[in-house]
């Protein structure tokens, strides 16, 4: 029997880093990035499976160390930016590294206001909500990925679901009115470089989330590929975005006992199980880059 080694990576996953920018009269006035990075390396290192050399393994406490230090080197800008200079830092610096990947996740917060007035130092964590990317280089190519995770959306009607097939199983009632609710976990690639990436994320989260407001839905795959559509015919920078969305149960409650009515009024919220609803959404000719995801 012939054994092999197979693909492998390795690298430092989830290091918090939480970086203060301080502006304004005397450093006053603070701005902060909070940010999770995770870091993947792939390339020249059979040798420390097969052998145990560990000549070319860039330890794990390294690229940890790094992602403070290219912290405090630079301005952080967009994550995106940040990401694409961690990663081009690896590859460039280590010959054993063939590619790279920054994944990172943004928690946003916003400045409290005290007396009125926005407070130069002070925050308040905004929501579950967190922006997303994952940036892929190798020595020739680069691929950035962004999206939104935990994007919590709910209608309480327009969306109905019914003409599903019946079998011995079946107890779920056909409705034409109903709660739409899900948590949102959106990632789309780029085309290209050169893009505005603030801007590119808040045009692309908006879209998807109007279009979950007014797209009256017949099934939450509907809605999905609304989504999709309409940030693609919007902008041209997205080549292909990717959903994946639980449908969070939300029965109406049967009042009938206690002699009430109840026209979608009182819900029970039911966390689990839950459907669990993944597509795709790609523009016709878009380059295929598997690597990307």
């Amino acid at each position: 029997m012939t054994v092999r080694l197979g693909d492998n990576q390795y690298g430092k996953a989830e290091t918090h880093v939480v970086r203060v920018t301080k502006g304004g009269p005397k450093g006053s006035v603070h701005d902060i990035k909070d940010m999770t990075v995770s870091v993947m390396l792939a390339g020249d290192f059979a040798a420390t499976h097969l052998t145990g050399d560990n000549s070319k393994v860039v330890p794990t406490d390294s690229q940890k160390n790094a992602v403070f230090a290219l912290a405090k080197d630079s301005p952080i800008g967009e994550i995106e930016d940040f990401a694409l200079r961690l990663a081009h830092q690896f590859v460039r610096d280590h010959a054993s590294v063939q590619r790279a990947r920054v994944s990172i996740q943004e928690q946003s917060w916003v400045r409290i206001t005290a007396g009125g007035k926005p407070h130069p130092h002070a925050f308040e964590r905004s929501g579950s909500e967190k922006r997303l990317t994952s940036v892929t280089c190798t020595r020739d190519s680069e691929w950035v990925v962004s999206g939104v995770t935990d994007l919590t959306l709910l209608k309480t009607t327009g969306s109905e679901f019914w003409g599903y097939p019946k079998d011995r199983y079946t107890t779920l009632p056909e409705t034409q009115d109903r709660v739409l609710a899900t948590a949102v976990d959106a990632r789309w690639r780029y085309a290209g470089q050169g893009v505005d990436w603030a801007a590119a994320h808040a045009e692309t989260r908006r879209l998807i989330v109007e279009t979950f407001a007014t797209k009256h839905s017949l099934s939450l795959q509907q809605t999905l590929f609304a989504m999709g559509e309409a940030v693609l015919e919007a902008r041209p920078e997205v080549a292909e975005i990717r959903f994946a969305m639980p449908n969070k149960h939300h029965f109406v409650v049967d009042l009938r006992p206690f002699g009430l009515e109840n026209d979608n009024e009182v819900f029970y919220a039911s966390d689990r199980p839950y459907g669990l609803i993944e597509g795709s959404v790609t523009r016709e000719g878009a380059e295929p880059a598997d690597q990307a995801w």
